[in-house]
């Protein structure tokens, strides 16, 4: 998107809900479809800076980005959040969440479940079944338990998979048993 179409955007958004500001926006990078690509992302942040600075965004957040790119935002504007697909079997942003972490910056992960091997999607049932938990709830406790800035907005499709959505905040995951995840990304087998 141009920085003229953010611009845009943030006023159709704000119309269509009928608000004065809008509480988060997160630009979603889109340099490669398949995931975080270098590139830079100056114009659009600053449209969206000076957007903030007009009292029109509360905060700015991204979306599929590197780890230099979120260096060079910080340098434009502060970072509220980060967006990028994670979890236990995609961790390719390991130091990128802990650098935010300490730097007090949110990361919300996507597709806690997704890309998932059958052999992964084994094992971590098999550790679920000996929690007494689902899967999905060992994988989001997993997430939680990881760093003290993770934000989950897991889909949810019914009140009874909202309950267990709920449930995984309150799962605690031994040390033995984090270990064991911690197996699925390198050898699901050893399980």
């Amino acid at each position: 998107m141009s920085p003229e179409e953010l611009r845009q955007a943030v006023h159709d958004n704000l119309r269509h809900l009928g608000l004065e500001v809008l509480e988060v926006v997160n630009l979603r990078s889109m340099l490669d479809v398949h995931g975080p690509a270098e590139g830079s992302l100056e114009a659009p942040l600053s449209a969206l800076a000076e957007l903030q600075q007009q009292g029109l965004i509360r905060h700015i957040g991204l979306s599929n980005v590197t780890a230099r790119q979120v260096e060079d935002a910080r340098r434009i504007c502060d970072i509220a959040c980060v967006q990028n697909h994670y979890n236990l079997v995609h961790r390719g942003d390991d130091a990128l969440v802990q650098q935010l972490a300490i730097d007090g910056i949110a990361y919300v992960p996507f597709f806690p479940l997704g890309g998932f091997s059958p052999l992964q999607v084994d094992a971590l049932s098999a550790v679920a079944a000996e929690l007494g938990a689902t899967p999905m709830q060992v994988a989001l406790a997993w997430l939680l338990q990881r760093s003290p800035n993770m934000l989950l907005i897991p889909g949810t499709s019914s009140v009874e998979h909202l309950r267990q959505n709920l449930a995984a905040a309150e799962l605690r995951l031994p040390g033995e048993v984090i270990d064991k995840l911690e197996t699925v990304t390198a050898n699901p087998a050893s399980l």
